[in-house]
């Protein structure tokens, strides 16, 4: 077992926890019907799976694959290949997954530099790309010889251009103002507020905003590869309803399921590792007591870095 600093918060599962979390995991035992899978994490292979998910089911699939490096996923190792063996291992299961979206529904899949050509190609064969968000890593390690893997990119897709949902008013960002203009003395586009002068501002395509989840975060886990809650939360409150479903093929350590409770949607993931899926089961049960999503207050997102000016003001908003 891992040694760990007194505030280190990264979620672990108690001996205690193990065998009622796996209690509460669909498999190919018993999904007894279809009508079993709302609100519930699948524990088996994707292709294997998706055949107890009904078509058109999802409003809403987010997907967080395996990218082209070599990873080890605890114990299951997903190794690199050339292009053109990606693109194949693509095409064995994005078709079945296009299949199980609705007719008005949103797309979101997540990649990084090396895989987003193949991406692309895949998602055309099926769908119509609206737009790529790049969104920026604050973490990472340097390389000698080559430039910072900075960046990753989300692809945004719909079966109907001409018919899907989205809500940009739901995904406003706060930023301080550092140069508050005015005009005829007042304020132009933004708000003189107790805290400082603060602008609602329309989100790009591109995100500064994201803090991936680390030891001292309530969220984090041991996945190698996941995702932040404030990341999900824009796609979900953007391109889903409350009530809608949200799906996720490929749900690690549950972070679309959970992002979508805290949300009042809906949900349904499949994870292959039975621990990743008892980790999404533990931090669903954690929603319960807990809403929150760290970045996201009051309606709207915050920049990065400042959490403590946020729940300040949240703090202050509930005061009587």
């Amino acid at each position: 077992m891992k040694e760990r600093a007194a505030n280190n918060r990264t979620l672990t599962l108690k001996p205690e926890e193990i065998e009622p979390l796996r209690a509460c995991l669909l498999s190919e035992k018993n999904i007894i019907s279809t009508t079993d899978i709302v609100n519930k994490t699948i524990n088996g292979d994707v292709l294997k799976m998706l055949r107890y998910i009904p078509d058109n089911f999802a409003d809403l699939i987010i997907i967080d694959p395996p990218y082209n490096l070599t990873k080890n996923f605890n114990g299951m190792k997903f190794n690199s290949r050339s292009d053109n063996s990606y693109d194949e291992y693509l095409s064995t299961w994005f078709p079945e997954v296009c299949k199980k979206l609705k007719p008005t529904g949103s797309l979101y899949m997540c990649g990084d530099w090396k895989c987003t050509s193949s991406l692309q190609r895949a998602i055309e064969k099926e769908l119509t790309i609206i737009n790529r968000i790049t969104w920026q890593r604050e973490k990472g390690r340097g390389a000698k010889s080559n430039w910072k893997n900075g960046m990753e990119d989300i692809w945004f897709a719909v079966k109907d251009p001409n018919n899907y949902y989205f809500d940009v008013e739901s995904v406003m960002i706060k930023r301080k103002v550092l140069a508050p203009y005015k005009v005829d003395g007042k304020p132009k586009d933004w708000d003189e507020e107790e805290e400082g002068n603060f602008r609602l501002t329309y989100p790009s395509n591109f995100w500064d905003d994201i803090s991936i989840p680390f030891w001292s975060m309530p969220e984090n886990t041991d996945h190698p590869t996941q995702k932040s809650e404030k990341l999900y939360a824009k796609l979900i409150l953007a391109s889903s309803k409350e009530g809608d479903i949200v799906f996720d093929p490929f749900l690690g350590s549950g972070t679309a399921s959970v992002v979508a409770k805290k949300l009042n949607r809906k949900y349904c993931g499949i994870e292959l590792n039975e621990e990743y899926c008892m980790w999404a089961e533990k931090r669903l049960k954690m929603a319960d007591s807990d809403p929150s999503i760290q970045g996201y207050s009051d309606g709207v997102f915050w920049e990065r870095n400042t959490l403590s000016l946020q729940q300040k003001l949240s703090k202050k908003s509930e005061e009587p």
